[in-house]
């Protein structure tokens, strides 16, 4: 089993960011196991750049949490941009250096999961079926690091979720060892279930794929079914048809089930008022945001809280 005691992790100390979310930030460690490692950067780095070394024989999970990431490669000379929330799932056989840095100051933020081969073959057990034989090779040739030509893929909102209970999880020792490891499960399980929908989205029309992405992305803000297709330029009804067509649900379905998602995974917040919630929701009214949890739930965001 390999040891990583050989991997490094370099961050240059910085002052905290006084402008950050309620939560603390966090630089550094989260987790270290014999076969997982998980580092994280919540601060701005001297000059916004960090130096990253993947270890021999091992997947590397990079989420991007901040804005237009450039990452440099130095053992291939590979130069590769990310927008924020993308992440890449990249196999390195040997150890590998890498530069991130952001560009006009901007913060550098992101989570590296660093997992063992032997760990990822003995999950998977290719020699179990073709399928899961498949999926361990893809991994091996990078076949997890662009969604479509040359395009890193984007997080989903129940990656998201995760890697936020990955950051805030307090608890130490096996609870802790037990919880990692079936977060981690549950982003490779979400990663292989995008990939495998690439091409059924590629014979998607072209619209209900954009607006669907569309609203991934901006679905915490205050937008409404009836803008997004004058925002994009798609003729509005024929978008609500086509959408409707290709994932079994309205446009306007659809953002509310991203945001009750969303809402029922931070009532568990303590630290978050109700109404707080319901704008990181993208709701602008708490009572709309209540009346909406209720309908979805059947109870109020104030009663979840409390029982």
């Amino acid at each position: 089993m390999l040891s990583y005691e050989k991997l490094l992790f370099q961050i240059v100390p910085s002052p905290p960011n006084p402008f950050r979310m309620k939560h603390q930030s966090k630089k550094g460690i989260l987790f270290r196991s014999e076969d997982i490692r998980i580092l994280i950067q919540e601060e701005s780095c001297p000059e916004n750049r960090s130096h990253v070394i993947e270890g021999k024989s091992g997947f590397n999970l990079l989420f991007f949490l901040s804005s237009n990431i450039h990452l440099n490669a130095h053992d291939c000379g590979t130069q590769l941009s990310f927008k924020k929330n993308q992440y890449i799932l990249h196999y390195s056989p040997e150890e590998n250096n890498a530069d991130l840095r952001t560009e006009n100051k901007e913060s550098l933020e992101y989570l590296h999961i660093q997992l063992d081969y032997q760990y990822i073959f003995n999950l998977i057990n290719p020699e179990s079926n073709r399928e899961s034989a498949d999926i361990l090779e893809g991994m091996v040739k990078n076949n997890y690091i662009f969604l479509h030509k040359g395009t890193p893929p984007d997080m989903t909102v129940e990656m998201h979720m995760i890697l936020r209970e990955i950051i805030g999880y307090s608890k130490k020792g096996v609870m802790q060892k037990l919880f990692i490891e079936a977060k981690v499960i549950q982003l490779l399980m979400l990663i292989f279930e995008q990939f495998d929908q690439k091409n059924i989205i590629e014979e998607a029309p072209q619209a209900p794929t954009a607006i669907k992405k569309f609203i991934d992305e901006n679905y915490h803000k205050n937008i409404r079914a009836e803008e997004i297709g004058k925002l994009m330029g798609f003729n509005q009804n024929k978008i609500r048809k086509d959408f409707k067509a290709c994932y079994h649900m309205t446009i306007t379905d659809y953002i509310s089930e991203l945001r009750m998602l969303k809402a029922k995974k931070l009532i568990t917040d303590k630290k978050m008022m109700i109404k707080e919630i319901a704008i990181e929701c993208g709701y602008e009214y708490v009572q709309n945001f209540t009346r909406a949890f209720k309908k979805k739930y059947g109870v109020s965001p104030e009663k979840l809280r409390t029982e």
